[in-house]
C-alpha cells in the first residue's frame, strides 16, 4: 500500500456493529457476532470511497471509553496516546453510535472529539429506531457534537454506507479541519483548581492544548492504567514520572477533601454533560419511551433465576444429540469417498514405498480426520446461532454471580463458550476482562472446555463402543455421554478456577457491566461466512498438521522391515512400536495399549492426531488391498496373548476422561505464553491437566474394574 494513503480510524462500543462496517467498507470477512469482545485486535483494510478515492480502515477494539480498564481498552488508549503524539495520525475517525442508545455511545464520542481528529459520527442501527416510530434529527446531532459529519445507517440492511463513504470522501479530498467541537466538557472550577498541577506537567511535556491538557489529566487521575500509558508510551523519563505520579496522588487527596470521587469524575462529568444537552435539544424525535419490546419479554423466561439455566442446558443436550443425529449422512459420505479415493490409489499404483505411503499415511491419516467435519461444522453452527441471535449475552448475564463465587467474572463466559469451539480464540477474548486474577484464571481453566480438536475422538469412541440405546424415551445413550463429557469439563473448570483464585493474589475486583443487545435474526450470509472460514481453517491448520505427523508415523510404523514366522509384518518391530512398548508400562493402569501410547505423544501437536494416528497404525499394520476404517479396526482389534479385545466401553469412557483433561494442544500454551507474556502460566497449565488426565483416567478404569466392568 503506498505511504501517502489516507488512514481512517474506526471506533465505538462493544456491540455497536463496528466490525459489520467494517466488513462492509472492507469487504473483509471479520466474525460479527451479537456480544461484546468479538474485536480484540487491532485490524486494517483497504476501501475505495468515490472518485477511485483509496483509504486504509484501522478497525480498533471496541471500547466503551478511552479511560484503559480491560486489555482490549489499552490496545484503543494506546493508540490514542500515539494520535496525540502525532504518530500515524488519521485523517479522521468513523464513531459507530448505537442510535437506540445515544446517552451512552455518545460518551466515548465526546472523547474522541476532544482529540482535535475529524469525526464521522455512524449513526448505526436506525433501523431498530424507525421501528418504535422514532426518528434522531442527524443535523442538530452534528451541530451539537461539532462532528464532521452525522450518518444514519444500517450494518445489518446494508442501507447508509455510501453516505459514510461520500463522508468520508469530502474530509480526504477536501482537506477537512475540524470544526471546534460543539460539545466542550465544562469541568468546575473546584476541580481545576485540584487537577492543574496534573494538566501543566502533561501541557508542558506533550504541547497539549489547554482543554485536552485537562482532559488527560481527569484519565490520569481516574485510573493508574491512564498514568502506565504514559510510562510505556511517552518521552517522560524517570523523574517526569516521580513528579507526575506525585502531582496525581495530590490531585486525588484534594478531589476526595472537596467530597468527590476520583474514580468516577471524569464519568460524571460527561455524563451530565451529554444528558443535559440531549435534553435541551430536539435531537430524538419522540421521546425514548421504551414500551415493553419482544427482548424484553423474552429476557423474563430466557434469563428467569431458575427456567434459564434449564433452558440453557437444554439447548447445549439438543446441540450435542444434533452432532450424532444430524451429521451421520454426511459423515457416512465423506468415509466412504476416502475409502474410495484409497482403493483407487490401490489399483492404479504399483506395490512400493509411494504406494504405502500415500495409502497407509497421507489418505488415512488425514481422511480419518475430515470424516468428522459435518459434526465439527455442526457444532460451529450452533455456536454461531447462539452468539448472533444475543443469546450468549444472557448466559453470561445468567452465570455472573456463579462466576464471582468462583473467583471469575461474568464476561468469563463468553470465553469459555467460545472454548467449545477453540481455547486459541476464547484466550484471546479474554482481553475484554478488566481485572488481572479473573482474566488469568480464566485464561488457566479455559483449555478444559472441550473443544471441537476433541469431537472426533468423543464421536470416535462413543460410535463404536457406546450402544445407541434410548434412555427414558426422550433421551439417548449416546447423547448423554457426548453431553457428559463436555459437562464433566465445565464443572471441572469451575473447581480448578476456585482453587486457583485462592492461591492468586487479589489485585482488585472488577465490576460487570455489559449491555444487553436484542435479540436479532442472524443473517444467512453471515453464519454461512463464518461456518467457510471456521471450516477452511480445520481443513488447512489441521491437514497440514496430520498430514505432516502421518507421513512421520508412517515411516517409523513401516520401518525397519521385520516380518513374522508367517511372513506378516510385524509393526511392533518397527520404531514407533518399540516407542509404543517402551512408555506402555507407563499408561498401561488407565487401560491403554502401545497404540494409544503413540497417539497421546503425537497428540501434544493436536488433540484430534490422535485419531489420525491410530488410522495410519492400523493401516499399516494390515498390509492389505483395502484401506481399514478406523471404526471397525478399534472394534476386532484383539489382544493376542489373551484373547480379548483391546477396546472396551471402559476403555473408551477412560480414553475419553483423559482427553477431557488431557494438555494435547501446543499452539493454546504458546498463545497462553502470548498472553501472560511468561512461560510460567503455560508451564502450570501443562503440569496441572496432564495430572488430572492421568488422575482421571485411572479413577474411571480402576474403579470399573473394580465394580465388575470389562
Amino acid at each position: 500500500m503506498e505511504t501517502n494513503t489516507p488512514l481512517i480510524a474506526l471506533m465505538g462500543n462493544p456491540n455497536s456493529g463496528k466490525t459489520a462496517i467494517f466488513n462492509l467498507l472492507t469487504g473483509m470477512n471479520q466474525k460479527v457476532s451479537n456480544y461484546p469482545g468479538i474485536t480484540v485486535e487491532k485490524r486494517k483494510g483497504t476501501t475505495l470511497l468515490a472518485q477511485n478515492t483509496q483509504a486504509e480502515i484501522l478497525d480498533m477494539p471496541g471500547t466503551y471509553s478511552l479511560t484503559p480498564e480491560s486489555l482490549d481498552e489499552k490496545i484503543v488508549a494506546q493508540q490514542v496516546l500515539d494520535w496525540m503524539q502525532e504518530k500515524e495520525k488519521p485523517a479522521a475517525i468513523i464513531s459507530v453510535v448505537d442510535a437506540g442508545n445515544l446517552s451512552r455511545n455518545l460518551y466515548l464520542t465526546s472523547q474522541i472529539l476532544d482529540l482535535d481528529i475529524p469525526v464521522i459520527v455512524a449513526l448505526n442501527m436506525m433501523d431498530r429506531v424507525k421501528r418504535k416510530n422514532q426518528d434522531i434529527n442527524c443535523q442538530a446531532l452534528k451541530k451539537m457534537l461539532g462532528a464532521a459529519a452525522v450518518v444514519p445507517m444500517s450494518a445489518r440492511e446494508k442501507w447508509g454506507i455510501k453516505e459514510l463513504q461520500q463522508a468520508l470522501t469530502v474530509i480526504i479530498q477536501n482537506k477537512y479541519t475540524a470544526d471546534k467541537c460543539g460539545l466542550k466538557m465544562k469541568i468546575p472550577d473546584s476541580v481545576i483548581e485540584c487537577i492543574d498541577p496534573v494538566s501543566e506537567i502533561l501541557s508542558q511535556q506533550h504541547r497539549y492544548n489547554e482543554h485536552l491538557a485537562k482532559t488527560q489529566a481527569l484519565r490520569v487521575i481516574t485510573r493508574k492504567s491512564a498514568l502506565e500509558l504514559y510510562r510505556d508510551n511517552s518521552n517522560l523519563n524517570a523523574g517526569d514520572m516521580a513528579t507526575l505520579m506525585s502531582a496525581r496522588d495530590d490531585a486525588i487527596l484534594r478531589i476526595e477533601e472537596i467530597g468527590m470521587n476520583h474514580r468516577i469524575l471524569e464519568a460524571t462529568i460527561r455524563y451530565d454533560m451529554l444528558d443535559r444537552a440531549l435534553s435541551e435539544s430536539s435531537i430524538v424525535i419522540k421521546d425514548e419511551i421504551r414500551d415493553k419490546s419482544r427482548s424484553e419479554n423474552a429476557d423474563k423466561i430466557l434469563t428467569h433465576k431458575w427456567l434459564g439455566p434449564l433452558i440453557f442446558i437444554t439447548l447445549l443436550y439438543g446441540i450435542f444429540q444434533s452432532i450424532f443425529t444430524w451429521a451421520t449422512v454426511p459423515m457416512e459420505w465423506i468415509a466412504t469417498g476416502m475409502g474410495y479415493i484409497g482403493n483407487y490409489f490401490i489399483r492404479i499404483l504399483p506395490g512400493g514405498i509411494l504406494r504405502d505411503l500415500l495409502v497407509e499415511g497421507v489418505i488415512s491419516g488425514v481422511g480419518a480426520i475430515l470424516i468428522f467435519l459435518p459434526q465439527i461444522l455442526f457444532l460451529m453452527f450452533f455456536m454461531t446461532i447462539l452468539e448472533d441471535t444475543g443469546y450468549m449475552a444472557r448466559v453470561a448475564f445468567m452465570m455472573d454471580r456463579l462466576m464471582n463465587k468462583i473467583g471469575l467474572h461474568g464476561k468469563s463466559v463468553l470465553p469459555l463458550m467460545s472454548g467449545y469451539a477453540c481455547a486459541i480464540p476464547g484466550i484471546m477474548a479474554t482481553r475484554t476482562i478488566d481485572n488481572w486474577k479473573e482474566r488469568l484464571i480464566t485464561i488457566l481453566v479455559l483449555p478444559l472446555m472441550s473443544c471441537s480438536a476433541r469431537l472426533p475422538i468423543y464421536t470416535l469412541m462413543i460410535g463404536a463402543f457406546i450402544p445407541n440405546k434410548p434412555v427414558l424415551r426422550i433421551f439417548n445413550l449416546q447423547g448423554i455421554t457426548m453431553v457428559f463429557m463436555y459437562f464433566l469439563g465445565t464443572i471441572t473448570a469451575m473447581i480448578i478456577a476456585a482453587i486457583i483464585s485462592r492461591f492468586i493474589k487479589e489485585r482488585g475486583r472488577s465490576s460487570f457491566v455489559m449491555e444487553m443487545p436484542p435479540y436479532r435474526i442472524p443473517l444467512a450470509l453471515s453464519v454461512f461466512r463464518q461456518l467457510f472460514n471456521r471450516g477452511k481453517l480445520f481443513v488447512i491448520n489441521a491437514g497440514k498438521i496430520i498430514m505432516a505427523i502421518s507421513i512421520v508415523l508412517w515411516f517409523l510404523a513401516s520401518f525397519p522391515k521385520s516380518e513374522s514366522n508367517a511372513g506378516v509384518f510385524n509393526i511392533e518391530q518397527s520404531y514407533v512400536g518399540r516407542i509404543g512398548h517402551a512408555i506402555e508400562p507407563v499408561i498401561r493402569p488407565l487401560g491403554f495399549d502401545w497404540k494409544i501410547g503413540i497417539g497421546l505423544i503425537t497428540s501434544f501437536a493436536a488433540r484430534e492426531v490422535l485419531v489420525s494416528t491410530l488410522a495410519t497404525l492400523y493401516n499399516v499394520e494390515e498390509k492389505g488391498e483395502n484401506v481399514v476404517g478406523i471404526t471397525e479396526a478399534l472394534k476386532n482389534d484383539i489382544n493376542p496373548i489373551t484373547g480379548l479385545p483391546i477396546y472396551t466401553p471402559l476403555v473408551a469412557l477412560s480414553l475419553m476422561i483423559f482427553y477431557v483433561y488431557a494438555a494435547q494442544c501446543m499452539a493454546t500454551f504458546a498463545i497462553v505464553r502470548n498472553e501472560t507474556n511468561t512461560w510460567k502460566w503455560p508451564l502450570i497449565m501443562i503440569m496441572y491437566m496432564t495430572g488430572l488426565a492421568y488422575a482421571g483416567s485411572l479413577l474411571v478404569y480402576q474403579g470399573g474394574l473394580m465394580l465388575g466392568f470389562t
